[in-house]
């Protein structure tokens, strides 16, 4: 199952979101790949560390190589891997310089390659996409390649403003480029069940019929401490009530590998 973490606006959790899932996952014992496209680096430094250097090994470079026909030996997207200290999570790096090459990469039409060379990568039980914060090539290619789609919301009115503008897109990705691509959710993220504001505004978005998920993530200074010590939450602290959330919402999306499941789900290879 592919899975990418996306929204226009900055700030709602998805690199957290993204990169928590996924060590929650590995942590399972799926084989669990994360790819961040995000030029801000966020998944790769939480999960290989802020002093990891990617030297030829990052998304960027994968990117770079179909821009130039010198390059007569193409790394496959498995040699971009690298291998976290976590068992069973693997990263793909972001660049910060994934900016400066995008507008070539959408001149020479490279929308299809993340998802072709996904298509030929084999060994993983779950693969996670972080995307950068616009609707862009690179969030575009990650739609591209995924299976789902995962939206957090911030219980922001702007975030509500943006959530729609969000889901056309993914719509419109959906009917020119993705047949199979679906909205699996929405993950309400950031959430204070004592405001009233978050609390009424969630309510109505269930009542449009918007496939709100029923795990929600609170805000806590917890997740800032998970970030600054780089540990996903699961490492850092697996009985906190916040990790507890985001075990709930993992298995929410993988109920066969909840720990009181009877038999686990049959896990799908991509």
């Amino acid at each position: 199952m592919r899975r990418v973490v996306f929204n226009q606006k900055g700030g709602v959790g998805k690199s957290s979101i993204a990169s928590n899932l996924a060590a929650i996952s590995a942590q399972r014992g799926l084989k669990t790949l994360l790819i961040d496209l995000d030029s801000q680096c966020n998944s790769t430094q939480y999960l290989l560390g802020r002093d990891f250097e990617t030297g030829e090994s990052d998304i960027g470079v994968f990117f770079a190589q179909t821009l130039s026909f010198r390059h007569r030996h193409k790394r496959s997207l498995e040699e971009f891997i690298t291998h976290s200290k976590y068992e069973n999570l693997d990263v793909i790096a972001a660049n910060p310089e994934l900016g400066e090459i995008m507008s070539q990469l959408e001149a020479k039409h490279k929308i299809f390659k993340l998802r072709d060379s996904l298509s030929k990568l084999r060994g993983y039980d779950a693969v996670y996409i972080d995307t950068p914060p616009a609707f862009n090539f690179y969030t575009l290619s990650a739609l591209i390649a995924a299976d789902s789609c995962l939206i957090p919301f911030d219980c922001d009115e702007f975030s509500r403003q943006a959530l729609y503008n969000l889901i056309e897109n993914v719509e419109e990705t959906r009917q020119d480029h993705n047949d199979d691509l679906e909205v699996e959710g929405i993950i309400v993220n950031q959430f204070q069940p004592r405001a009233s504001l978050p609390t009424r505004m969630v309510d109505e978005l269930k009542a449009e019929g918007l496939p709100i998920l029923g795990a929600y993530i609170s805000s806590s200074v917890k997740m800032r401490e998970s970030h600054d010590s780089g540990i996903p939450l699961i490492h850092l602290a697996p009985k906190h009530k916040l990790t507890e959330e985001f075990v709930t919402l993992f298995e929410m999306l993988h109920p066969g590998f909840a720990v009181n499941a009877k038999e686990p789900e049959k896990k799908e290879i991509v």
